[in-house]
């Protein structure tokens, strides 16, 4: 059943991209369009503001689609629905890679997007109770991630030699790793914000886009946030797929997004720091 409702919703995005396609006839013969998947905050808004430099640079007219489901933008890419997707940080990517077998290539990083921890009830860090739920994404490519916060927090205790990139929530399995005996559930990502909002569990782990998308600011309403710098190995990145790296379009939307001008906007934008442009 899930496979069928998967299948479904990649269709009806196949169908409107396709339309879009056939939009794009109305449009100036000088105008290549270049359809891109991505996920509202801030990718879309970031994608918005690219669509105008595209246009009057390299004359290709930005068709934006937005999803807010993990697991349809790259497949869309893959099967050729899509040019190029915005959603994503490189872990994800290399984790939906080998899992999917998708031929889909990283063609440059743009931003950060610091994870955070978020409560209702609890104002500080050593108010954190033995024994309280933190909910977490079911994408595995995040474990590591929370964990490292949890790490940097003091509530769980990974080796200092850990792989944040491949440790996982079942590698925190006893007294030493987890001494709070903090109790985990998973959701999916799109569904943390509303968990949280929903006053479920203890502490609720964030993904950037969706706390922002709910109205939380990360820098002023997470009880824990992720320090994040352009080092940082969760940069979210443009994908399109495997022997199109080099495609005009392509090389320019890249070329806009990692551009000065995108770069001050992303910083006058979000100047809490809630995303900061890769460097």
């Amino acid at each position: 059943m899930k496979k069928f409702i998967k299948a479904a919703a990649i269709s009806v995005l196949a169908l409107g991209l396709v339309a879009c396609g056939n939009n794009a006839k109305k449009t100036t013969e000088k105008n290549e369009k270049l359809k891109v998947i991505a996920t509202a905050n801030p990718h879309g808004e970031i994608l918005e503001k690219a669509k105008a430099i595209l246009k009057e640079k390299y004359g290709i007219e930005l068709d934006v689609s937005i999803t807010d489901d993990y697991y349809i933008p790259n497949e869309a890419v893959s099967s050729s629905n899509a040019d190029a997707n915005f959603f994503q940080h490189v872990p994800f990517f290399d984790n939906e890679k080998k899992t999917n077998g998708y031929k889909i290539a990283n063609v440059g990083g743009v931003h950060i997007e610091p994870f955070g921890l978020y409560s209702k009830t609890i104002k500080k860090v050593s108010d954190v109770k033995d024994g309280a739920t933190v909910i977490v994404s079911n994408s595995v490519a995040d474990n590591g991630r929370i964990l490292a916060i949890l790490n940097s927090a003091g509530l769980v205790k990974l080796p200092e030699n850990a792989n944040v990139l491949t440790t996982t929530i079942a590698d925190i399995k006893n007294d030493t790793s987890n001494p709070k005996h903090l109790k985990f559930k998973e959701v999916k990502p799109e569904l943390l914000a509303t968990t949280y909002a929903n006053g479920e569990g203890d502490l609720v782990a964030i993904n950037g886009n969706y706390a922002i998308s709910s109205g939380l600011n990360p820098s002023k309403d997470a009880l824990i946030l992720e320090k994040a710098d352009a080092k940082n190995p969760y940069v979210n990145i443009i994908a399109c797929q495997e022997g199109h790296e080099n495609d005009k379009k392509i090389k320019a939307l890249v070329e806009v997004l990692q551009s000065k001008e995108m770069k001050d906007f992303i910083k006058s934008k979000w100047s809490d720091g809630s995303v900061i442009p890769a460097e």
